[in-house]
């Protein structure tokens, strides 16, 4: 059998796997997963798909075929064919695991979880988000810029959410649930009342700090019938971002300062490496996530919401964490405005434009090259349409919600 033949079968069985999980009780959860590109990562599997004409391949035949797979689809929306190797049966799904490489390794996005781990390390992963002042949403896309007459690869959602002291930034793997009790709950930002401090909170613990969470309080929001050992209702404080005041505006652009505390300094030091998760927890099983029934009957309660004034858990192993700053932007005497270098990527001026470089003390031993490289970069190309490049040792989300951070109202700052 020829490999293209190899590939359309898949297709073919991707098919009906979704034929079959949306006659099933989950078919709704289904439709969105495949929309984002999940590939689930555990859980029960059906008998439909436990048997089949490819879950008894050999071994060393089907890491062949996988291998041949992943080497040749290297760019969306092509790439979904690794998810259908992922998605066939248990067996294939651990070979698929163990072939593909992070996004700092090789650059690509494949599953969920390489939105929460680092970027490339020569060059940015490049990304636009695209703004809905209707509906408050922000939608985080895969690609240099929007395409035309394609579908726009999704990475990522968040929805704002206005309160009396505060605004949350709800972040989602999809652009149709924003509930922080749903499987696709990835974290959120919240704000201060002046919008002048921002804490990143993500729905998993740092990868290997041992970081607890402050206080043992909990900002997660689930449904009093639905509590369940296996779920962890909290929010882990990973990094918080602080904008200088400029409330006479006499500082020029605005200012800011990221402190990421799931990430140790050494991460940009020579041989140093940054936390890399390699899987979702297993806690968010689509079987503990509340039915349509249970979300309107039961009462949401939200747990303690943790405080911004609390000191945040510090990486185990490492006493200083990354710290972002904006770089300073220059005076253009012709132009009568403030200028960065974009290298082409934003093409409309605006407060909101920033990119961001790591701030180090000469003890820190960081090279000149590191400190000069611009780790993230934000902008706007167009109405509603900004885009967003990220790099090592920032993952998706962590980029994702510093962005996000720009749009809120800032009075005391610009």
């Amino acid at each position: 059998m020829s490999f293209k033949s190899i590939v359309r079968e898949l297709k073919e069985m991707k098919d009906g796997i979704g034929n079959i999980s949306r006659r099933g009780v989950e078919g709704k959860h289904w439709g969105r997963r495949t929309r984002s590109y999940i590939a689930p990562d555990q859980g029960p599997l059906s008998g439909a798909l436990q048997q089949g004409q490819w879950a008894n391949l050999p071994p060393e035949l089907l890491l062949d075929i996988i291998q041949r797979v992943e080497e040749s689809e290297t760019s969306w929306p092509a790439r979904n064919v690794v998810v259908f190797c992922a998605s066939v049966c248990k067996s294939w799904r651990e070979i698929t695991k163990e072939i593909v490489k992070t996004p700092e390794e090789c650059g690509r996005l494949t599953f969920p979880i390489s939105l929460k781990q680092p970027g490339p390390r020569d060059s940015p992963i490049q990304c636009f988000i695209r703004r809905d002042r209707a509906t408050s949403t922000f939608l985080l896309y895969f690609g240099l810029t929007p395409s035309e007459g394609s579908r726009d690869k999704l990475m990522l959602a968040a929805r704002r959410i206005r309160r009396p002291t505060s605004t949350d930034f709800v972040i989602s793997l999809v652009a149709d649930d924003f509930s922080r009790a749903s499987s696709t709950y990835v974290g959120k930002l919240r704000s201060n009342f002046l919008g002048t401090k921002f804490t990143i909170y993500d729905s998993q613990p740092p990868y290997d700090t041992g970081a607890v969470q402050p206080n043992s309080r909990s900002s997660r929001r689930f449904h009093s019938k639905q509590v369940s050992p296996r779920v962890p209702a909290c929010n882990y404080s990973v990094a918080t971002i602080s904008y200088e005041l400029n409330v006479l505006r006499t500082r020029g652009p605005r200012r800011m300062q990221c402190a990421m505390h799931s990430i140790p300094i050494s991460s940009i030091q020579e041989g140093g490496t940054a936390p890399t998760p390699t899987s979702f927890p297993q806690s968010f099983d689509e079987q503990f996530s509340p039915s349509p029934a249970l979300r309107k009957k039961d009462p949401v309660t939200d747990i303690c919401s943790t405080s911004l004034s609390e000191p945040l858990a510090p990486v185990q192993g490492s006493r200083d964490p990354l710290i972002l700053k904006n770089k300073a932007p220059r005076w253009h005497e012709h132009l009568q405005c403030w200028c960065l270098n974009f290298r082409g990527r934003v093409t409309v001026a605006s407060v909101k434009n920033f990119q961001l470089v790591a701030s180090v003390e000469p003890t820190h031993n960081v090279s000149p090259v590191e400190q000069d490289k611009v780790i993230l970069q934000f902008g706007k190309i167009g109405k509603d349409i900004f885009t967003m490049d990220y790099r090592y040792p920032l993952s998706a989300f962590h980029a994702f919600a510093i962005c996000l951070s720009s749009f809120d109202t800032k009075p005391a700052c610009e």
